[in-house]
């Protein structure tokens, strides 16, 4: 099985991307992980809309007939950690591989989240996108830990 998490956006700050790196080292020992990172369409001097969209056109040309897609979206379905865990054994057990996607400043566009097997959402509160990796990360992390019996997870 093979996660992958497509992401919208760089971190140009560097704040976050020492965490990302260290869960992704962590979580290549239990699975093969990729981070894909997009490029913002509002670059372009597009419409928010229109950015939208040509993002859209982008992640979706990224699917794979085998992925599972999950559609990050913070109108979506709230899962414990176990729960993640449980959704992570699934995909295992039916060999598909994961494809998260985490929208860019604008957020995901209908067709991503409608083209997504789940949509799910890391909190009801608004996270900035490249906070959202990191925590997503972990959790990927933290779910892998729990299907092995590993303490990490308390």
């Amino acid at each position: 099985m093979k996660v992958r998490l497509l992401s919208i956006g760089k971190d140009r700050s560097g704040l976050f991307e020492p965490a990302v790196q260290e869960y992704a080292r962590r979580l290549e020992h239990y699975t093969r992980f990729e981070l894909i990172e997009m490029n913002e369409a509002s670059g372009r001097k597009l419409k928010p809309g229109e950015a939208k969209s040509a993002e859209a056109a982008a992640i979706l040309g990224k699917r794979k007939p085998q992925d599972w897609i999950v559609a990050l979206d913070e109108r979506g379905t709230l899962l414990d950690s176990v729960e993640l865990s449980r959704y992570v054994a699934k995909a295992q057990t039916g060999s598909k591989d994961l494809l998260f996607v985490i929208g860019g400043d604008e957020g995901l566009d209908d067709s991503v989240r409608g083209a997504a097997h789940q949509v799910m959402s890391l909190s009801r509160m608004t996270l900035p996108h490249r906070l959202a990796r990191v925590v997503l990360i972990e959790q990927l992390y933290r779910a892998f830990t729990i299907l092995k019996g590993e303490p990490y997870h308390k």
